[in-house]
């Protein structure tokens, strides 16, 4: 399918999937296009994806990102994770070492420039593994951030020039945790914790009560997102 076909077919299914449960959503992207993978942070939206695909396509590659600075219990969700569902995460990581980076970069590069970090640990191994596939799964949601307000359930994404399916993109925190609740969802032990939004260890915090839920992120700077998604 070139890319005049799948604008057009984007521009036809975006008002039909809008309608459509995560499931429906996710079932019509894997049988429409084979050649798709899911992007897993771990977080509590992404591990809502894992068991919806497990239960839709469950020899639909998933990978995550290693920065190598994730918390410990990012990693143990990880492992638990692949316990349960006998998954193999495709591991994606970094063309350089944290040791690597602090010599070319200089030591705590996320202080001094964050974008610089977040390119060279997530943009670039996403741009890599991307670069195999024809569409992608996310698990972002519209009320995350203003950056994510107007998310499709599907989209084309030109950043990295392949089809994007956002199936939860309409729901609330309420909906995710009420998932996570009645199927018994494996999630991240920091979301108790007061971390609704989870990232690498140095540029994630604790969000206080009243705070926006992606405070956490980045704190003290004007920094949104990693570049992931824009």
């Amino acid at each position: 399918m070139n890319l005049l076909e799948k604008e057009a077919l984007i521009k036809t299914k975006a008002e039909e999937l809008e309608s459509r449960t995560p499931e429906e959503i996710i079932a019509w992207a894997v049988e429409t296009f084979p050649n798709i993978t899911f992007a897993c942070s771990f977080g509590a939206e992404d591990v809502v994806l894992v068991d919806m695909l497990q239960k839709v396509s469950p020899s639909t590659d998933i990978f995550y990102l290693d920065t190598d600075f994730h918390f410990k219990e990012t990693y143990e969700t990880r492992d638990a994770l692949a316990a349960r569902y006998e998954l193999d995460f495709v591991r994606v990581s970094p063309a350089i070492t944290p040791e690597e980076q602090a010599l070319q970069y200089g030591e705590e590069l996320w202080k001094s420039d964050a974008n610089a970090c977040c390119n060279i640990r997530k943009v670039e191994p996403l741009t890599r593994i991307l670069s195999k596939y024809e569409a992608w799964i996310t698990g972002i949601r519209r009320d995350q951030a203003p950056t994510r307000a107007n998310a499709k359930k599907i989209e084309y994404d030109a950043k990295f020039g392949l089809v994007k399916f956002n199936p939860i993109a309409g729901w609330t925190s309420e909906d995710v945790w009420n998932y996570i609740r009645e199927n018994d969802v494996i999630y991240n032990p920091l979301h108790d914790r007061n971390y609704p939004s989870i990232g690498c260890e140095y540029c994630t915090r604790q969000v206080m009560p009243g705070e926006d839920p992606r405070a956490g992120r980045w704190s003290g700077t004007d920094k949104t997102e990693c570049g992931l998604h824009k």
